[in-house]
Protein backbone atom coordinates (compact mmCIF):
# COMPACT_ATOMS: atom_id res chain seq x y z
CA UNK A 1 0.00 0.00 0.00
CA UNK A 2 0.80 3.61 -1.16
CA UNK A 3 0.01 6.19 0.64
CA UNK A 4 -0.31 9.20 -2.20
CA UNK A 5 -2.37 11.48 -3.62
CA UNK A 6 -4.38 8.64 -5.77
CA UNK A 7 -4.60 6.42 -2.68
CA UNK A 8 -6.02 9.61 -0.84
CA UNK A 9 -8.72 10.22 -3.63
CA UNK A 10 -9.72 6.77 -4.16
CA UNK A 11 -10.19 6.20 -0.46
CA UNK A 12 -12.03 9.53 -0.42
CA UNK A 13 -14.59 8.38 -3.43
CA UNK A 14 -14.74 5.14 -1.23
CA UNK A 15 -15.85 7.26 1.77
CA UNK A 16 -18.27 9.36 -0.22
CA UNK A 17 -19.51 6.09 -1.64
CA UNK A 18 -20.30 4.00 1.90
CA UNK A 19 -22.23 7.61 3.30
CA UNK A 20 -24.36 8.09 -0.08
CA UNK A 21 -25.39 4.66 0.02
CA UNK A 22 -25.78 4.01 3.37
CA UNK A 23 -27.59 7.60 3.44
CA UNK A 24 -29.75 6.54 0.54
CA UNK A 25 -30.84 3.38 2.31
CA UNK A 26 -31.68 5.01 5.42
CA UNK A 27 -33.79 7.83 3.84
CA UNK A 28 -35.54 5.40 1.67
CA UNK A 29 -36.65 3.06 5.33
CA UNK A 30 -37.80 6.45 6.57
CA UNK A 31 -39.64 7.60 3.69
CA UNK A 32 -41.74 4.71 3.64
CA UNK A 33 -42.17 4.50 7.27
CA UNK A 34 -43.75 8.37 7.11
CA UNK A 35 -45.42 7.81 3.79
CA UNK A 36 -48.89 7.02 5.08
CA UNK A 37 -48.58 10.20 7.80
CA UNK A 38 -48.32 12.63 5.67
CA UNK A 39 -50.58 11.95 2.59
CA UNK A 40 -52.28 15.64 3.63
CA UNK A 41 -50.27 18.63 2.77
CA UNK A 42 -50.54 19.92 6.06
CA UNK A 43 -49.86 16.48 8.08
CA UNK A 44 -47.21 16.73 10.73
CA UNK A 45 -45.20 14.34 9.28
CA UNK A 46 -45.13 16.13 5.60
CA UNK A 47 -42.21 17.90 6.12
CA UNK A 48 -40.11 14.94 7.43
CA UNK A 49 -41.38 12.93 4.79
CA UNK A 50 -40.17 15.57 2.02
CA UNK A 51 -36.94 15.56 3.96
CA UNK A 52 -36.39 12.01 3.37
CA UNK A 53 -37.44 11.84 -0.49
CA UNK A 54 -35.13 14.74 -0.94
CA UNK A 55 -32.49 12.98 1.42
CA UNK A 56 -32.67 9.75 -0.77
CA UNK A 57 -32.41 11.75 -4.24
CA UNK A 58 -29.35 13.69 -3.38
CA UNK A 59 -27.16 10.80 -1.46
CA UNK A 60 -28.19 8.49 -5.19
CA UNK A 61 -26.94 11.71 -6.68
CA UNK A 62 -23.77 11.46 -4.97
CA UNK A 63 -23.20 7.61 -5.23
CA UNK A 64 -22.93 8.00 -8.88
CA UNK A 65 -20.84 10.78 -8.98
CA UNK A 66 -18.63 9.28 -6.34
CA UNK A 67 -18.97 5.83 -7.88
CA UNK A 68 -17.49 7.36 -11.58
CA UNK A 69 -14.54 9.55 -9.01
CA UNK A 70 -13.59 6.06 -7.46
CA UNK A 71 -13.30 4.27 -11.19
CA UNK A 72 -11.17 7.01 -12.10
CA UNK A 73 -8.91 6.70 -9.66
CA UNK A 74 -8.63 3.38 -9.63
CA UNK A 75 -7.68 3.10 -13.11
CA UNK A 76 -4.53 5.41 -12.30
CA UNK A 77 -3.98 2.87 -9.05
CA UNK A 78 -3.99 -0.18 -11.28
CA UNK A 79 -2.05 1.31 -14.49
CA UNK A 80 0.33 3.06 -12.55
CA UNK A 81 -0.23 6.31 -14.38
CA UNK A 82 -1.66 9.54 -13.78
CA UNK A 83 -5.22 10.58 -13.25
CA UNK A 84 -5.28 12.72 -16.81
CA UNK A 85 -4.13 8.95 -18.60
CA UNK A 86 -6.45 6.89 -16.56
CA UNK A 87 -10.01 7.68 -18.87
CA UNK A 88 -7.95 5.52 -21.85
CA UNK A 89 -7.46 2.63 -18.89
CA UNK A 90 -11.11 2.41 -18.28
CA UNK A 91 -12.27 0.16 -20.90
CA UNK A 92 -9.75 -2.46 -20.45
CA UNK A 93 -10.44 -2.30 -16.82
CA UNK A 94 -14.09 -3.05 -16.82
CA UNK A 95 -13.54 -5.38 -19.70
CA UNK A 96 -10.93 -7.94 -17.72
CA UNK A 97 -11.15 -7.30 -14.47
CA UNK A 98 -13.53 -8.87 -11.67
CA UNK A 99 -12.79 -5.08 -10.19
CA UNK A 100 -14.79 -3.72 -13.06
CA UNK A 101 -16.87 -6.83 -12.82
CA UNK A 102 -18.39 -5.32 -9.52
CA UNK A 103 -18.04 -1.81 -10.36
CA UNK A 104 -20.19 -2.02 -13.10
CA UNK A 105 -22.74 -3.86 -11.05
CA UNK A 106 -22.27 -1.49 -7.76
CA UNK A 107 -22.99 1.28 -10.91
CA UNK A 108 -25.87 -0.14 -12.34
CA UNK A 109 -27.82 -0.42 -8.64
CA UNK A 110 -26.73 3.20 -8.40
CA UNK A 111 -28.38 4.44 -11.54
CA UNK A 112 -31.66 2.52 -10.92
CA UNK A 113 -31.46 3.80 -7.19
CA UNK A 114 -31.58 7.36 -8.96
CA UNK A 115 -34.36 6.86 -11.26
CA UNK A 116 -36.50 4.66 -8.91
CA UNK A 117 -35.82 8.14 -5.88
CA UNK A 118 -37.31 10.79 -8.26
CA UNK A 119 -40.50 8.21 -9.12
CA UNK A 120 -43.49 10.07 -8.84
CA UNK A 121 -45.77 6.90 -7.45
CA UNK A 122 -44.98 4.78 -4.58
CA UNK A 123 -46.11 0.97 -5.62
CA UNK A 124 -45.02 -2.70 -5.52
CA UNK A 125 -43.12 -1.92 -8.95
CA UNK A 126 -41.35 1.12 -7.46
CA UNK A 127 -40.06 -0.88 -3.97
CA UNK A 128 -39.45 -4.24 -6.12
CA UNK A 129 -36.82 -2.15 -8.34
CA UNK A 130 -35.51 -0.36 -5.41
CA UNK A 131 -34.10 -2.92 -3.18
CA UNK A 132 -33.19 -5.19 -6.10
CA UNK A 133 -30.70 -1.94 -6.58
CA UNK A 134 -29.75 -1.99 -2.76
CA UNK A 135 -29.43 -5.28 -3.28
CA UNK A 136 -26.76 -5.17 -6.47
CA UNK A 137 -24.95 -2.16 -4.89
CA UNK A 138 -23.86 -3.91 -1.81
CA UNK A 139 -23.44 -6.96 -3.63
CA UNK A 140 -21.35 -5.09 -6.19
CA UNK A 141 -19.60 -2.73 -3.38
CA UNK A 142 -18.65 -6.32 -1.64
CA UNK A 143 -16.73 -7.38 -4.57
CA UNK A 144 -14.67 -4.58 -4.89
CA UNK A 145 -12.93 -5.07 -1.76
CA UNK A 146 -11.31 -8.03 -0.28
CA UNK A 147 -13.49 -10.52 -0.25
CA UNK A 148 -13.18 -10.61 -4.16
CA UNK A 149 -9.44 -12.84 -3.80
CA UNK A 150 -11.53 -15.57 -2.60
CA UNK A 151 -13.74 -15.53 -6.16
CA UNK A 152 -16.94 -14.22 -7.61
CA UNK A 153 -19.06 -17.16 -6.15
CA UNK A 154 -17.96 -17.47 -2.59
CA UNK A 155 -18.57 -17.65 0.99
CA UNK A 156 -16.60 -14.42 1.78
CA UNK A 157 -18.51 -12.49 -0.76
CA UNK A 158 -21.55 -13.42 0.47
CA UNK A 159 -20.81 -12.70 4.01
CA UNK A 160 -19.20 -9.30 2.97
CA UNK A 161 -22.68 -8.34 1.02
CA UNK A 162 -24.69 -9.27 3.90
CA UNK A 163 -22.28 -6.64 5.98
CA UNK A 164 -22.80 -4.22 3.53
CA UNK A 165 -25.99 -4.07 3.27
CA UNK A 166 -27.10 -4.57 6.64
CA UNK A 167 -24.77 -1.78 7.84
CA UNK A 168 -26.04 0.11 5.70
CA UNK A 169 -29.30 -0.26 6.80
CA UNK A 170 -27.79 0.66 10.62
CA UNK A 171 -25.79 3.33 9.55
CA UNK A 172 -28.47 4.94 6.56
CA UNK A 173 -31.04 5.14 9.46
CA UNK A 174 -28.79 6.92 11.91
CA UNK A 175 -27.33 9.04 9.66
CA UNK A 176 -30.84 10.06 7.57
CA UNK A 177 -32.95 10.25 11.06
CA UNK A 178 -30.04 11.98 12.94
CA UNK A 179 -28.95 14.49 10.52
CA UNK A 180 -31.85 15.52 8.27
CA UNK A 181 -35.04 13.38 9.33
CA UNK A 182 -35.89 13.54 12.38
CA UNK A 183 -35.52 17.13 13.33
CA UNK A 184 -38.16 17.92 10.78
CA UNK A 185 -40.42 16.23 13.71
CA UNK A 186 -39.50 18.43 16.64
CA UNK A 187 -42.77 19.94 17.23
CA UNK A 188 -44.86 19.08 19.61
CA UNK A 189 -47.68 18.14 17.09
CA UNK A 190 -45.75 15.79 15.56
CA UNK A 191 -44.58 13.90 18.45
CA UNK A 192 -46.81 10.72 18.15
CA UNK A 193 -45.10 10.13 14.58
CA UNK A 194 -41.52 10.68 16.30
CA UNK A 195 -42.26 8.46 18.50
CA UNK A 196 -43.52 5.79 16.52
CA UNK A 197 -40.66 6.31 13.69
CA UNK A 198 -38.15 6.34 16.44
CA UNK A 199 -39.37 2.88 17.88
CA UNK A 200 -39.64 1.82 13.89
CA UNK A 201 -36.03 2.84 13.67
CA UNK A 202 -34.67 1.57 17.21
CA UNK A 203 -35.89 -2.00 16.20
CA UNK A 204 -34.88 -2.05 13.11
CA UNK A 205 -31.33 -1.21 13.72
CA UNK A 206 -31.13 -3.66 16.19
CA UNK A 207 -31.83 -6.54 13.69
CA UNK A 208 -29.32 -4.99 11.74
CA UNK A 209 -26.31 -4.24 13.95
CA UNK A 210 -26.84 -8.25 14.89
CA UNK A 211 -26.06 -9.18 11.28
CA UNK A 212 -23.29 -6.47 11.29
CA UNK A 213 -21.46 -8.00 14.53
CA UNK A 214 -21.54 -11.92 13.19
CA UNK A 215 -20.98 -10.51 9.15
CA UNK A 216 -18.17 -8.28 10.97
CA UNK A 217 -16.50 -10.81 13.09
CA UNK A 218 -16.17 -13.55 10.10
CA UNK A 219 -14.37 -10.39 8.00
CA UNK A 220 -12.18 -9.61 10.78
CA UNK A 221 -10.86 -12.78 11.37
CA UNK A 222 -10.20 -13.67 7.54
CA UNK A 223 -8.81 -10.46 6.70
CA UNK A 224 -6.32 -11.48 9.88
CA UNK A 225 -5.40 -14.83 8.88
CA UNK A 226 -7.16 -15.84 12.66
CA UNK A 227 -4.09 -14.18 14.08
CA UNK A 228 -4.38 -11.72 16.70
CA UNK A 229 -0.59 -10.73 15.62
CA UNK A 230 -1.56 -9.50 12.49
CA UNK A 231 -4.32 -7.41 13.97
CA UNK A 232 -1.67 -6.33 16.51
CA UNK A 233 1.56 -5.11 14.04
CA UNK A 234 -0.09 -4.24 11.15
CA UNK A 235 -1.18 -0.99 9.76
CA UNK A 236 -4.33 -2.45 9.24
CA UNK A 237 -5.24 -4.01 12.45
CA UNK A 238 -4.76 -0.93 13.64
CA UNK A 239 -7.77 1.02 11.57
CA UNK A 240 -9.83 -2.22 12.12
CA UNK A 241 -9.10 -1.37 16.02
CA UNK A 242 -10.22 1.98 15.67
CA UNK A 243 -13.14 0.75 13.86
CA UNK A 244 -13.96 -1.15 16.12
CA UNK A 245 -14.04 1.61 19.22
CA UNK A 246 -16.06 3.38 16.62
CA UNK A 247 -18.54 0.90 16.28
CA UNK A 248 -18.45 0.41 20.26
CA UNK A 249 -19.17 4.26 20.63
CA UNK A 250 -22.29 4.26 18.21
CA UNK A 251 -24.00 1.03 19.91
CA UNK A 252 -23.27 2.82 23.92
CA UNK A 253 -24.85 6.13 21.96
CA UNK A 254 -27.84 3.63 20.09
CA UNK A 255 -28.17 1.65 23.77
CA UNK A 256 -28.88 4.42 25.33
CA UNK A 257 -31.45 5.98 23.34
CA UNK A 258 -33.16 2.52 23.54
CA UNK A 259 -33.31 1.70 26.88
CA UNK A 260 -33.40 4.93 28.28
CA UNK A 261 -34.29 7.80 26.10
CA UNK A 262 -37.07 6.38 24.12
CA UNK A 263 -38.84 4.32 26.96
CA UNK A 264 -38.86 8.25 28.83
CA UNK A 265 -40.11 9.71 25.91
CA UNK A 266 -42.50 6.77 25.65
CA UNK A 267 -43.83 7.89 28.64
CA UNK A 268 -44.16 11.80 29.12
CA UNK A 269 -43.72 12.78 25.43
CA UNK A 270 -42.25 15.78 26.26
CA UNK A 271 -40.21 18.51 24.34
CA UNK A 272 -36.95 17.61 26.72
CA UNK A 273 -37.31 13.72 25.97
CA UNK A 274 -37.61 14.42 22.23
CA UNK A 275 -34.44 16.26 22.11
CA UNK A 276 -32.26 13.99 24.15
CA UNK A 277 -33.44 11.44 21.57
CA UNK A 278 -32.31 13.37 18.20
CA UNK A 279 -28.88 14.41 20.27
CA UNK A 280 -27.95 10.89 20.88
CA UNK A 281 -28.64 10.01 17.28
CA UNK A 282 -27.04 13.01 16.07
CA UNK A 283 -24.00 11.95 17.82
CA UNK A 284 -24.47 8.09 17.15
CA UNK A 285 -24.64 9.57 13.12
CA UNK A 286 -21.17 11.38 13.78
CA UNK A 287 -20.00 8.12 15.33
CA UNK A 288 -21.04 6.31 12.04
CA UNK A 289 -19.63 8.75 9.76
CA UNK A 290 -15.52 7.88 11.39
CA UNK A 291 -17.08 4.10 10.64
CA UNK A 292 -17.65 4.17 7.42
CA UNK A 293 -14.54 6.55 6.99
CA UNK A 294 -12.13 3.70 8.77
CA UNK A 295 -14.17 1.21 6.53
CA UNK A 296 -13.22 2.86 3.83
CA UNK A 297 -9.59 2.85 4.42
CA UNK A 298 -9.67 -0.41 5.24
CA UNK A 299 -10.86 -2.16 2.07
CA UNK A 300 -7.94 0.34 0.18
CA UNK A 301 -5.35 -1.47 2.51
CA UNK A 302 -3.71 -4.59 3.04
CA UNK A 303 -4.65 -6.99 4.82
CA UNK A 304 -3.24 -8.23 8.07
CA UNK A 305 -2.31 -11.37 7.05
CA UNK A 306 -0.58 -10.26 3.59
CA UNK A 307 1.35 -7.58 5.66
CA UNK A 308 2.92 -10.61 7.70
CA UNK A 309 3.42 -12.68 5.07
Amino acid sequence: MKVDGLWIGQVAMAVLMNVAFAFAVGSALLGAWLANDAQARIAPARPAWLRAQRSMQASAIVLVLADLGWLLYQAAEMAGVRLPEAFGVVPTMLSQTHVGFGWSVAFAGALVLVLVSFARQTNVLRNALLWLAVIAIAGGKAALGHAADAGVASAAIGMHTVHVLTTSVWGGLVLAAGLSVLPALGTSIARGVLIRTATQLSNVSLVAVVFVLLSGVFNAARGAGNSFLAIETSTWGHVLLLKLALVALALVLGGLNRFQALPRLRRTASTMDAHTFSNLLYLEALAMLGVFAAAAVLSHSVPGFAALG
